[in-house]
């Protein structure tokens, strides 16, 4: 009954401001028609798709740029953020992450290692992104495996497809009261000839973000109070527990994050020979930096106790001191940081009607040398490594039986290693190759879609028994038309997904996650069925959108917290049981007021998504998103802009065993941007306003949401230039 009376309300709330605009609604001529959906990252998509898809470019990218690419796009409905700090966070879509959402640089893979662990960055810097493309749902059959949940497709531009008529420049410079946060990016292309170039830079560095409070939630630090008889039968004496109760509220992080600092840089140069039938050519960029990793500080403590205790008792620091130590983060209560490189190399090439029949064929490669310390005080930790490449030969064919289509070829190849006393997982050589065909077909108004995959992943460990696995999938979508103005599609999906190196192979203690992981290496495949339809309506002054979705997983992998501890560390098992994934979204605009220099805009959205095992006691899957609310007014006037957005996060009850629970929270936010010309150049000024109510704000979608809030109140400044 809670799940339908959520679904209800949160229809209600979203179509609200369509009963204020009944008189809109009526009209039978459609003054602004159904705005197709041409998206990038499928070949077919020049008409539209029956997969939900959204796309970030122009003014509402810049409006939500932020650090991660996961809060960068956390302004969509159904999509949430896994934050580990301010630096990570890697897109949540429909309760989905992690293996089973493909993050990737203009359609190829981002060649990281943000799948193996939830602290592990995406490599794709958001300032870097011309537009952001964001498949929801099953996406398999173009991308394979990972993209069970969805894709994340970022286009940089860095393969010039064209030769610029004229020069261009961009440049963004902004920076926050908030951690002192200092960021800026910068774009040149052009070309001369047949050869166009591209080339760009960022750079943000931030020191650790003020928090309204206590860094670690009061249910956690209820439960460990909770929780002191269990840590003397593990051998910490009273004397030590008693000493920690003197000094608990100086050793809790409160006010500032421990471990939210970051710096990265990089940048990318590319170039291409465009012909009159076709283009070649390549970029390189660069990754690197270093960031904290939040959660830490209290675990620390404990894992050194005895020392600690000795510290106290020879008073080597007063007071005053101890608690300068511990607001100041110094030396010795400093979190593990992860310090990374990458070099990244992409080539790409296209011929237009190369053979009969066929419409044009595109070859994308990229390659990926990437490596990551964890490091912990002055000795270097466990070290990540992977040398990853993948390929894809697309080839897009005029009609054949009615349907238009894309046949295609996909392999990879990814070394990876983890090196150091705290490697838990052992070096795995995984190769995947994968073959597939989407069409599309017209019968009258009706747009049918379809499509088959075959896929074979093996993994070769240096340890243990080799896997591997024949996947397939298959997709039939329609689109139809129920008038000018309002459209239904719906799509089926039969996927699979095999499990990651990380699933099957782990056993042992991970730093940065403070747990002991174990894998199993007799995990099958999983699969999915899904089933989602959207409705759309555009007329007018008003739009709106319903979506709703069901996938019945077999053999769904995730990672349960025994309640077991090794080595004082929480042991995580991975697992396999049936469940059940479902959900929706609503959204909708209405422009009240217009005029002939501007408008004033009321919207509306809401999300939710359920997750259930069906053999457990606790049937709860960990870290599902909870139900959200956001009501956005937007006003333009001439140069002007000025939007107000209010964001309710409801609480998260329905944990995982040993999961705690997330309360509720209130986002408000303001951005204020103003316009300037200066013949051709124009330059744009703006001010944002982030969690202006300074409240407490927990990810349940987070690791470590109980040990990390998000930051407090931010007012961020900057101006772009674009000439």
């Amino acid at each position: 009954m809670k799940s339908k009376l959520n679904v209800w309300t949160g229809l209600a709330s979203c179509l609200g401001l369509l009963v204020v605009a009944g008189e809109a609604l009526s009209q039978t001529e459609s003054d602004a028609a159904l705005e197709e959906v041409i998206v990038r990252s499928h070949p077919l998509s020049a008409e539209g798709l029956s997969q939900p898809v959204t796309v970030l470019a122009g003014d509402e990218l810049n409006k939500a740029l932020a650090a991660s690419l996961g809060d960068t796009l956390s302004v969509i409905p159904g999509v949430h953020s896994a934050s580990f700090g301010p630096a990570v966070g890697r897109p949540v879509i429909r309760g989905l992450s992690g293996p089973r959402v493909k993050i990737m640089e203009d359609r190829i893979d981002s060649l990281d290692v943000s799948i193996s662990s939830p602290d592990h960055v995406t490599t794709i810097e958001p300032f870097a992104a011309q537009s952001i493309e964001v498949l929801k749902g099953p996406s398999t059959l173009l991308y394979g495996s990972g993209a069970i949940g969805g894709v994340v497709d970022i286009h940089t531009g860095r393969i010039p497809h064209s030769i610029p008529e004229a020069m261009s420049a961009d440049l963004e410079v902004r920076g926050s009261d908030n951690a002192s946060q200092r960021a800026g990016a910068g774009r040149i292309e052009g070309g001369a000839g047949a050869f166009a170039f591209h080339v760009d830079g960022f750079y943000r560095d931030a020191d650790e973000y003020d928090i309204p409070g206590y860094a670690e939630s009061s249910l956690q630090r209820a439960s460990e109070a909770h929780g002191e008889e269990h840590h003397d039968d593990e051998g910490h004496d009273d004397d030590h527990d008693e000493g920690h109760d003197e000094h608990e509220g100086e050793e809790e992080a409160f006010g500032t994050l421990p471990g939210s600092q970051m710096q990265v840089q990089g940048g990318s140069f590319g170039l291409s020979f465009i012909g009159d039938t076709g283009f070649l050519g390549v970029a390189v960029s660069t990754y690197e930096g270093e960031y904290g990793l939040p959660g830490h500080s209290h675990h620390h403590d404990e894992e050194h106790g005895d020392e600690h205790e000795g510290e106290h008792d020879e008073d080597e620091h007063d007071d005053d001191e101890h608690e300068g130590e511990h607001e100041g983060h110094g030396e010795e209560e400093m979190p593990p940081i992860l310090d990374l490189n990458q070099t990244r190399i992409d080539v790409e090439g296209g011929l237009e009607a190369p053979f009969p029949g066929i419409r044009n064929v595109n070859v994308r490669m990229g390659y990926n040398d990437y490596e990551h310390t964890e490091v912990e005080g002055e000795e270097g930790g466990t070290q990540f490594k992977t040398e990853a490449w993948e390929a894809r030969l697309e080839a897009t064919h005029y009609a054949m039986l009615g349907f238009e289509g894309a046949a295609g070829l996909q392999i990879s190849n990814r070394k990876f290693s983890a090196l150091g006393e705290e490697a838990f997982v052992p070096p795995v050589d995984t190769q995947s190759l994968g073959l597939f065909w989407v069409g599309q077909k017209s019968l009258g108004d009706v747009s049918l879609e379809t499509g088959l995959r075959y896929e074979k992943v093996e993994h070769d460990p240096s340890e243990g028994r080799a896997r591997d696995f024949n996947l397939g999938s298959a997709s039939l979508g329609l689109i139809v038309p129920l008038s000018d103005s309002l459209t239904l599609s719906g799509q089926l999906d039969y996927s699979n997904r095999a499990p990651i190196a990380e699933e099957l192979y782990s056993n042992g203690p991970h730093l940065a996650t403070q747990t002991f992981e174990i894998g199993d290496p007799l995990l099958d495949e999983e699969t999915a069925k899904n089933v989602s339809a959207n409705l759309r309506f555009s007329s007018g002054s008003v739009s709106w959108a319903l979506g709703a979705f069901l996938t019945d997983f077999n053999d769904f992998i995730y990672e349960a917290n025994t309640g077991l501890e090794d080595d004082e560390l929480p042991v995580l098992q991975w697992s396999q049981d049936d469940a059940t994934v479902h959900g929706m979204e609503a959204e909708a605009s209405w422009t009240a007021m217009s005029w002939s220099e501007g408008a004033f805009t009321v919207s509306a959205a809401f999300d939710l998504v359920e997750a259930r095992l069906e053999e457990r006691a606790n049937r709860n899957l960990p870290r599902i998103p909870p139900q959200r609310w956001t009501l956005t007014g937007n006003f333009t006037q001439g140069p002007f802009q000025a939007e107000a957005s209010w964001r309710t996060v409801s609480s998260q009850s329905d944990v995982a065993v040993n999961e705690l629970p997330t309360e509720s929270f209130d986002d408000l936010r303001l951005y204020l941007s103003y316009a300037l010309a200066f013949g051709s150049t124009d330059v744009d000024l703006f001010l944002n306003g982030l969690n202006l109510t300074d409240e407490e704000q927990r990810l349940h979608t987070s690791f470590i949401a109980q040990m990390a809030p998000r930051a407090g109140r931010t007012i961020e400044a900057g101006f772009r230039i674009r000439m």
